[in-house]
């Protein structure tokens, strides 16, 4: 029997309210995430992925929806004190290291604020452990008394997956944490984060536009499109048979050795829709080859479409079909 997940969100939303307006960034999310496993999450900038991450992590709250996270519930109604039941059990790595480190601070002081905030370490021990945490990540200890703007950018993402450490985590939000840089450092710090998983037993939820990275590193990959996921997959089913036209428009884009080779499915035309306007029936209908009038007048449902395989999307959408809040 498989272990429960660690990470439950059901219809999650998050509203901002726009020049009198309401903006939509994340409509009703649903997503589980299993102890050790990495979900990839995917979609165009504005899809609301990032947002969805800093949730997750309160660095944002979520306007309604549920979040159970190690067993406990976590919602907009709990407020703080439900959250940091579980604090310490998760953090997150952010996109630009350059942006996210102080300037001012060094790099050991850097990895040990977490230690300095939470406290209970002696002097010795939080050394010991930042030694410990420059090691894990491929660093030599003398790193420490650098300040970040003399890393490259690639030791500086290093640093800030230590400082995501430093508190021993479970579950870490990665919110594209190789996009700001080369393809070859992009790999480097990919395989970092596929042995530190491996030895700590972490649990990812990965957020990346690159559906390349993200096939190499994750379990599963989650779709998103203008704040709603419209497909989850295991990896390889995601890969080979796409369901969802939005999907199937992505890993149409993807650039391949053997370009004579197509995939069956040509790139959309069109942007996001605004998400402040809202969009009768399915959002991706606009931009759908496929689209027919149920499209254009029913919001689809994520629901199984074959085992641990989701899509929300009338072409698949038989009556008999659980969906996934259900």
């Amino acid at each position: 029997m498989s272990a429960p997940p660690i990470v439950v969100v059901r219809d999650l939303v998050k509203t901002f309210a726009v020049r009198g307006a309401v903006l939509r960034a994340v409509d009703g999310v649903c997503f589980d995430v299993g102890p050790g496993e990495t979900l990839g999450l995917v979609g165009e900038s504005g899809s609301g992925k990032s947002t969805t991450g800093r949730i997750l992590v309160g660095l944002d709250a979520a306007t309604s929806g549920s979040i159970d996270l190690f067993g406990q519930q976590i919602s907009s109604k709990a407020g703080k004190t439900a959250l940091g039941a579980v604090r310490r059990r998760l953090q997150f790595v952010f996109q630009d290291p350059q942006n996210s480190l102080n300037p001012r601070m060094r790099a050991r002081d850097a990895i040990a604020e977490p230690l300095d905030i939470a406290g209970g370490l002696t002097r010795a021990a939080r050394n010991d452990r930042v030694r410990e945490l420059l090691e894990m990540v491929g660093l030599p200890i003398s790193c420490g008394d650098r300040f970040p703007h003399e890393f490259s950018g690639g030791q500086r993402q290093r640093i800030g997956i230590a400082r995501a450490l430093a508190m021993r985590p479970e579950f870490v939000v990665c919110d594209e944490p190789v996009s700001s840089l080369d393809v070859s450092i992009q790999a480097q710090i990919v395989n970092l984060l596929l042995d530190l998983q491996e030895r700590l037993g972490l649990s990812y939820l990965f957020i990346a536009h690159d559906l390349a990275v993200v096939r190499s590193i994750s379990a599963r990959v989650a779709v998103m499109y203008a704040g709603r996921i419209v497909e989850i997959a295991p990896k390889r089913e995601l890969y080979t048979l796409p369901r969802h036209p939005y999907t199937q428009a992505l890993l149409a884009a993807v650039p391949r050795i053997r370009p004579n080779k197509t995939r069956g499915a040509a790139v959309v035309a069109g942007e996001l829709p605004s998400q402040i306007d809202s969009v009768a029936g399915c959002t991706f209908h606009p931009r759908c080859p496929f689209a027919f009038e149920r499209c254009r007048v029913e919001k689809p449902t994520l629901r199984a479409i074959a085992s641990g395989h989701l899509a929300a999307c009338h072409l698949h959408e038989p009556p008999y079909q659980p969906s996934l809040a259900s």
